[in-house]
Formats: structure tokens, C-alpha cells, sequence
């Protein structure tokens, strides 16, 4: 369900709230993917992303120049309106942008904050649970491994999985490791699935809300 712009907040916010961002969507769903699926959760979409994957399916999000600024106190605001645990804040890629002052006052409003980022870009902002989903397109800045709370590697072919494991030995141990099959590439489980099976410290993600046909 997307979120409607807001357009009574403009008068005289301060320097904060009124910074701006490229937003993509809005919207209020359920976390699809990873430690969090099932969770009630209003997702924030940024525009712009340098990462170029060929099986993206936001490609939408690539190019910031798209997408309408938006201001910070309007973002805020949208997301406590929905009540959700946890306010998701994703891409594109999110670490092209400073997400200093945006977190800073999510978390003011009392709301619990995820990032979802490849890792880039240096590391920005302050969050509750980070998931780190490293591509082999452009690879991480090093400012993101201590950062990562949860590995979430996609699998299109059985080169992803020595990617994965080099992704991981660069990580504390207790960081939740998942590998996500491409969802438009055939065989992609089943290579996910036989890795778990031998490799017990991973687990597999699926994109649930694609089951389900919700976004």
C-alpha cells in the first residue's frame, strides 16, 4: 500500500527535518526477506544505485534524478502513522545518501530501524538491525562488516556461494548468514538448498512476500 504525499508539514521545520532525500515509494507491508520475515513493516525506498545487478528487480531505483526529494519530517511522519515494528530503509542502494539525520529522527519517534544495503558505500546512520547483502558487482566498503547484524547473499549460480563464504569469514561469527535465491533464475534453490544442507551455520532466505503476491 503506497503512502500518499504529505503537503500540510512545509512551513518552518528545522534544518533537520527538512533535509531531503529521493524517495522511489513508500509503503506499508510485511518484511519479506530474511531474519524479519513476517514482520509489520513500513519500507522507505531511496533512489539511486551504482551497483548495477542484472537481475535487480527495482532497476527503477537506479537513477536518483527520477524520483521526487522528499523531506525528512515528511518521512517520519508517514512512518509513525502506519504503526509498524520496524520502519525498513532500502533501495537502490541507501548508503549513497547520508542517513545520519534521517535515522536520528526515526529513532526520536520511537521507531525501531533496518537498513538493507550491499555495503558499497561508506557507512552512514544509526540502526537498529543492518542486513548486509554484498554484491560481487561493486564490492563493499570495508566500514560495513562491523556494522552487519545479518549476511544475506543472493544465489544465481554456484559462483555466489564462494562469495558468500568469503562474505562471511570477514564477519563476527554470531552475524545470521542467508543465502536468498534468485528469484527469476531456474535452479537457484535447489543450489541454495543442497549448500545448507552441507553447511549448517547458513540458512536459506525466501522472498515470502512474493508468495504471498503482496509488495
Amino acid at each position: 500500500m503506497s503512502v500518499p504525499a504529505t503537503t500540510s508539514l512545509i512551513a518552518e521545520l528545522p534544518p533537520a527535518l527538512a533535509q531531503t532525500l529521493p524517495i522511489v515509494e513508500m509503503f506499508h507491508s510485511i518484511q519479506g526477506e530474511g531474519a524479519w520475515a513476517g514482520t509489520n513493516a513500513f519500507f522507505i525506498r531511496l533512489g539511486g544505485c551504482d551497483v548495477g545487478c542484472p537481475w535487480c528487480d527495482t532497476k527503477q531505483s537506479w537513477s536518483p534524478k527520477r524520483h521526487p526529494q522528499r523531506e525528512v519530517g515528511e518521512l517520519v511522519t508517514a512512518a509513525k502513522a502506519a504503526n509498524p515494528q520496524i520502519v525498513v530503509i532500502t533501495g537502490g542502494e541507501p548508503l549513497m545518501h547520508d542517513l545520519t539525520v534521517l535515522t536520528q529522527q526515526l529513532k526520536a519517534a520511537d521507531l525501531q530501524v533496518h537498513l538493507e544495503t550491499s555495503g558499497a558505500h561508506p557507512f552512514s546512520g544509526s540502526f537498529d538491525w543492518v542486513t548486509f547483502s554484498p554484491k560481487r558487482f561493486k564490492p563493499p566498503h570495508p566500514s560495513i562488516y562491523p556494522q552487519a547484524s545479518e549476511l544475506k547473499v543472493v544465489v544465481a549460480d554456484e559462483t555466489d556461494l564462494a562469495w558468500a563464504e568469503q562474505q562471511a569469514a570477514q564477519l563476527s561469527p554470531t552475524v545470521d548468514k542467508r543465502l536468498q535465491p534468485e528469484w527469476e533464475t531456474p535452479g537457484s534453490q535447489q543450489i541454495a538448498f543442497n549448500f545448507v544442507l552441507k553447511n549448517p551455520g547458513w540458512r536459506v532466505s525466501l522472498q515470502t512476500h512474493k508468495f504471498l503476491g503482496v509488495q
